[in-house]
């Protein structure tokens, strides 16, 4: 028996950004690789914006999914059915693809690069030095062009990362509050470090406050809300929200309005909610 989706128990405030979803389209028309994280769905357009328009929202962040590799087709020809005004996305390209590529996904409404390792890579020694050369060279491609990175990488990764992220010129978000296990809370070595960059670093980092089912195993996602607190307590105004449609893998155990539920209890405070749904995305994406 299909179960109804969870009531939303808020709506969000006007020009409120999503700013973490993925679209998929038929296989037929944009294939997937080979080597894949997850089954991938069919998951338009359309059905996204039902979900996501009835809780609200007006603005979005289009983030391309890991089944699709560097192959942004699907992604793009979804932005390009919306007003630009209201649309931005995140693609993954080769590090060293041409200023002319560049130029036309610009044109197209992107404005930032994923690094994208799967969050339950296990600790991997080497990892993090095979990435460096990738996210230098992207990081110096973005700070020239005002793009921002975008990692998605497990938190044992993000600490390993972290005086390379020191150092980045270019704007940088992390998904998944960093992908740290909730379990072992915010005291934690590598979050407390992350605390510590987004309180005394040079301001480019940012956090989405997205995916937390990947991180979390209590009921109600509990061991993760501390540390959603204490990073609203860090820097209130460079965090963002997302839904992570169609949340893939988890999507049995969640669905958007439970997410959505979710941010009302870590920030109940109306002028915090605007912050990082309104606030916070239109300056770092340029609505």
């Amino acid at each position: 028996m299909h179960t109804p989706p969870t009531p939303a128990q808020w709506h969000a405030p006007a020009l409120a950004c999503d700013a973490h979803f993925h679209v998929f389209g038929p296989a037929d028309q944009y294939p997937t690789g080979t080597d894949l994280r997850y089954a991938p769905p069919l998951a338009p357009l359309d059905d996204y914006l039902q979900h996501a328009r009835q809780l609200g929202f007006e603005r979005f962040v289009f983030v391309q999914p890991s089944a699709y590799g560097r192959d942004n087709r699907c992604m793009l020809d979804a932005m390009a059915q919306m007003d630009p005004a209201c649309r931005r996305g995140i693609v993954d390209i080769d590090e060293d693809a041409p200023d002319a590529e560049l130029d036309r996904l610009h044109a197209a409404g992107v404005l930032g690069v994923r690094i994208n390792v799967r969050p339950i890579q296990p600790p991997t020694p080497g990892l993090a030095d095979a990435l460096r050369p990738r996210i230098e060279r992207l990081d110096a491609r973005c700070a020239e062009r005002g793009w921002q990175l975008d990692f998605l990488t497990p938190g044992w990764l993000v600490t390993e990362l972290m005086p390379l992220l020191q150092r980045l010129r270019s704007t940088f978000v992390l998904a998944h509050l960093g992908l740290f296990p909730a379990a072992a809370g915010p005291a934690q070595p590598g979050f407390v470090g992350l605390l510590d960059l987004l309180r005394h670093g040079e301001g480019r980092c940012w956090i989405k406050l997205t995916g937390v089912y990947r991180m979390s195993q209590t009921p109600g996602f509990a061991d993760a809300a501390p540390m959603a607190r204490a990073l609203i307590e860090a820097a209130p105004d460079r965090l963002i929200w997302g839904s992570d449609y169609p949340h893939l893998s988890f999507a049995d155990r969640v669905d958007n309005n439970v997410l959505f539920n979710l941010l009302g209890t870590w920030a109940p405070d109306d002028e915090m909610r605007r912050r990082i749904l309104v606030d916070n995305p239109a300056r770092l994406f340029g609505f």
